[in-house]
């Protein structure tokens, strides 16, 4: 039996302040939990002298990564210092020492979480990161553990922050992109450089995490088409709230007979829809299961308490396998051949708009394009602008192929009455399969 757990932390910026606050605070729960206590024994920083939010003695301080990952007497790696070359070989050495690692770090784990998780099974280690997606929401576990014997077919998630924050603020304030942008980056939401948020890569690298866990299959960060919301409009949110629509940056998921599709793109989902409602900076994930049906797991995606708890929980898991002794054995190789939808196989809604001559005969030769593409029209609006000879036309289709969707929009530019195409998204209804 383990007397007492030692933990080794690489990186003690805000997440993980976040963490050493909890082992201190919560020390009476945590020796309640797992049966023994559970000990700081080194940090990775990069200043010693630096003043922190924390008591730690200078003694538990290094500035050295092997000094934590090397040292004997540490059981437990906590990784919170980002990166991912580095790291990655940081988080390789100590589970080839037989340490268990616990994680935060979404590109690493996007990247190279396969290959992680086969050195961590190789040497009867456990590899947890559920604090690499949504922070605080515990959907990882919610998917190995709580819906393990349930075939997901499909998930939907609000899985940054940033992003929410932005499109909150343009759809119920009016503001626009731009100014939202920017009162996000005051608010310390988004970064100086906002693009990895704002262009979806965030959220690409989150949901390959989500993907590969419910559909049993390698799914790589490549594998997912990724858009992001620079180019979202006013008018876009305008048009779509009259249609009955709210915008959200959606990580979406899918699987049927073994073919997945995944993505991250704008999307327009219908105000009925259990994500149409979460704003601000919060995350969701919304789970379609074969078995249990609709499930939502919701709450706060990032921030230093919330993150750490997710970290916390992980390590509470690591140290009842240790007393059990049963680590390393959670991890399991993808059991399914990665097979991905081709464009003829992905169906979706879309919402176009369009500007138009507004001459006779225009809209029937937009209806015969569709047609042809055998494309059928749900919603349809049709305004005037203040340019002359010039109509507003704005479309949501029904469910429609990609390739068909994509051929489209590509023949619109030849046609005489159509004269531009201002934007298109997805759209989704109540979330139904």
């Amino acid at each position: 039996m383990t007397d007492n757990v030692n933990v080794g932390l690489l990186g003690l910026g805000t997440v993980g302040t976040g963490v050493v606050k909890l082992i201190q605070d919560h020390q009476e729960q945590l020796v309640h939990q797992v049966g023994c206590p559970v000990s700081i024994k080194k940090v990775l920083v990069k200043n010693i002298d630096k003043s922190r939010d924390v008591e730690l003695s200078s003694d538990f301080l290094t500035t050295d990564p092997y000094d934590v990952v090397n040292d004997p007497d540490i059981d437990v790696i906590v990784e919170v210092m980002g990166g991912i070359e580095d790291t990655r070989q940081y988080i390789i050495d100590a589970l080839n020492a037989k340490k268990h690692v616990v994680t935060a770090n979404k590109d690493l784990i996007a990247l190279y979480g396969s290959e992680l998780q086969k050195v961590a099974a190789e040497n009867n280690a456990d590899l947890f990161y559920e604090a690499s997606v949504a922070g605080g929401i515990p959907i990882i576990r919610g998917l190995a553990d709580g819906l393990s014997s349930d075939k997901i077919q499909k998930m939907m998630g609000i899985v940054n922050g940033t992003t929410n924050y932005i499109l909150t603020k343009m759809n119920k304030d009016g503001l626009s992109y731009e100014k939202a942008l920017s009162d996000a980056q005051d608010l310390g939401f988004a970064e100086a450089d906002p693009t990895s948020d704002v262009e979806g890569l965030d959220a690409a690298r989150k949901m390959a995490i989500l993907a590969r866990l419910a559909f049993s299959m390698d799914i790589e960060l490549d594998d997912v088409s990724v858009s992001g919301i620079s180019n979202v409009s006013k008018n876009d949110l305008k048009y779509g709230s009259m249609l009955g629509y709210t915008m959200k940056l959606i990580g979406y998921a899918d699987q049927d007979d073994s073919r997945a599709e995944v993505s991250v793109q704008p999307t327009f989902l219908s105000n009925d829809h259990p994500l149409a409602a979460v704003n601000d900076e919060y995350n969701a994930v919304y789970v379609y299961g074969e078995a249990v049906g609709e499930t939502m797991f919701y709450g706060p995606g990032a921030g230093s308490l919330p993150t750490a708890t997710s970290i916390v929980s992980d390590l509470v898991a690591v140290v009842k396998n240790m007393r059990l002794g049963v680590n390393g054995r959670s991890a399991l190789a993808p059991q399914f051949e990665k097979q991905l939808k081709t464009s003829n196989e992905r169906f979706a809604k879309y919402f176009i708009r369009l500007h138009v001559r507004d001459e006779v005969g225009a809209f029937s030769e937009l209806t015969k394009l569709f047609a042809q593409h055998s494309i059928s029209f749900e919603k349809i609006l049709q305004l005037p602008l203040e340019e002359e000879g010039v109509a507003e036309i704005v479309i949501v289709t029904h469910k429609a192929s990609l390739e068909n969707y994509e051929n489209v929009l590509e023949q619109m530019k030849d046609l005489s009455v159509v004269k531009s195409v201002e934007s298109f998204y997805r759209a989704e209804g109540d979330g139904a399969k």
